[in-house]
């Protein structure tokens, strides 16, 4: 069965209509609902059907969305398994992957980077709410769109419940899960991370949005993660020569991104109000010209 196969199929009374992409586990199309309108259609890949671990893996992100409703996660419709294959349908979010609209603007105003992240931070606490670690905070995995200025938070694939009993895991301690250079230090050892790893991830995002790099610099996966496990991250201000933020966007920023769990901010919500506070408050970027000749 090839992606394009499945073009012109119905499934649960979704007819998929296009293909959308695909990533490690799954294949995406765009749908039509049986209510019209469209749907996304997330369907398990055929040489993963006979894996244990990844259909459990696959049904618990949408068990996991049908748990959380709120305007910044996509909304899961319906789930389940014809003879030959898992599926998944959700809401459309219009938009693009907030990596390519980062891509694409360059640094962005502290003020818009305040509005995303107040919105991925509200999802979060949401999913904190019902015990759902994301454990996977990346622009990839959040769309965006700049006309509404809505935020949406996708793909659950690797979360896990906070009250998961560690012989229920899918992943084996040692193993660390996400994507290392958005990952919480704590991670990277394959134990079982709490809250602060979401703060930690949507810190580096902040990080991101605002100066257009990352906290490491590391060259290669086994450089970063030596980085990550015994240097402290760039300070925000250093990160881009000639950009600079006030006090507290730096303070909030250092707080998000701390190794140390008892100075990291406990909750998103801390991180979030001290961040956007700092930014909407003093937050304008000053070039380094202008730092020199006030204006």
């Amino acid at each position: 069965m090839t992606q394009d196969s499945l073009i012109g199929r119905t499934i649960a009374g979704y007819r998929l209509l296009q293909h959308i992409g695909e990533g490690g586990t799954a294949t995406v199309y765009k749908a039509e609902r049986p209510e019209g309108g469209p749907a996304a259609v997330k369907v398990l890949r055929t040489r993963l059907a006979q894996d244990p671990v990844a259909i459990k893996r696959f049904l618990r992100e949408a068990e996991f969305g049908t748990r959380i409703n709120h305007p910044n996660i996509v909304k899961t419709y319906t789930f389940g398994q014809t003879e030959d294959l898992y599926y998944l349908a959700m809401e459309w979010v219009d938009g693009e992957a907030l990596e390519k609209f980062a891509i694409r603007s360059g640094q962005l105003a502290p003020a818009l980077v305040a509005t995303i992240i107040e919105q991925i931070g509200a999802a979060l606490t949401a999913a904190h709410g019902q015990g759902i670690i994301h454990r996977d905070l990346k622009p990839a995995n959040i769309m965006y769109n700049p006309e509404s200025q809505r935020a949406v938070l996708l793909d659950f694939g690797i979360a896990r419940d906070s009250d998961l009993k560690p012989e229920e895991r899918l992943t084996r301690t040692g193993f660390f899960v996400g994507t290392l250079q958005y990952v919480a230090p704590e991670a990277l050892s394959g134990e079982l991370v709490n809250e602060q790893a979401d703060v930690y991830s949507l810190a580096t995002i902040a990080y991101y949005l605002l100066t257009g790099s990352l906290p490491y610099n590391g060259r290669s996966p086994r450089e970063l993660f030596q980085q990550l496990l015994t240097q402290a991250p760039t300070p925000l201000n250093q990160a881009v020569k000639g950009l600079k933020f006030p006090q507290p966007v730096e303070d909030a920023m250092t707080a998000g991104l701390e190794r140390d769990l008892g100075k990291r901010c406990k909750t998103v919500d801390e991180f979030v109000g001290r961040l956007c506070t700092a930014l909407r408050q003093g937050g304008e970027r000053k070039s380094f010209l202008k730092s020199i000749f006030g204006k």
